[in-house]
C-alpha cells in the first residue's frame, strides 16, 4: 500500500467516525500535550501572517491529521 492509498483510507475511516469515536482514537494515539502543542503553533504561527478565521480555527485539525497519518504510516509500514 502507497502513502497516499493509506491517507486516502484513512480519510473514508475518519469522516465515518462519530465525535465519540474521534475522542477515543486521539485518547489512544495523541499525548495531550501534543494536542496543545498543535493549538499553541498554529496561534502563534497565524500571529505573523495574515490569516482567515476559518483557517486559523482548521490548522490545529490539519496538523493533527497530518501526525496521525504519520502514526498509522509507523505503524503498518515500520520498515520504511
Amino acid at each position: 500500500m502507497t502513502f497516499e492509498e493509506m491517507a486516502w483510507e484513512f480519510a473514508e475511516v475518519f469522516d465515518d467516525l462519530d465525535v465519540e469515536q474521534i475522542n477515543e482514537m486521539l485518547a489512544k494515539n495523541v499525548p495531550m500535550d501534543t494536542l496543545e502543542f498543535f493549538a499553541q503553533y498554529a496561534e502563534d504561527f497565524c500571529k505573523g501572517i495574515e490569516v482567515g478565521d476559518d483557517t486559523r480555527q482548521r490548522l490545529p485539525n490539519l496538523m493533527l491529521i497530518g501526525y496521525l497519518l504519520r502514526v498509522l504510516e509507523e505503524r503498518l509500514l515500520p520498515n520504511r
